[in-house]
């Protein structure tokens, strides 16, 4: 019977935490652009188009 390679599968949970940490940070990154930070429009106007969002019909 082999042994276990306690080495390989340690290393895989540590890509795993790396892993959910990133996408973690990027959730928040994306959340805090998204933040009522920003001043609103003045009435009567549609708001400014964010950078990235351009849509291409």
């Amino acid at each position: 019977m082999a042994t276990p390679n306690y080495a390989y599968e340690k290393r895989q949970r540590e890509l795993a935490k790396k892993r959910k940490a990133e996408e973690k940070r990027q959730r928040k990154q994306g959340r805090e652009a998204d933040t009522p930070g920003t001043p609103a429009p003045p009435d009567g106007q549609p708001p400014a188009p964010t950078p990235g969002s351009e849509s291409t019909s």
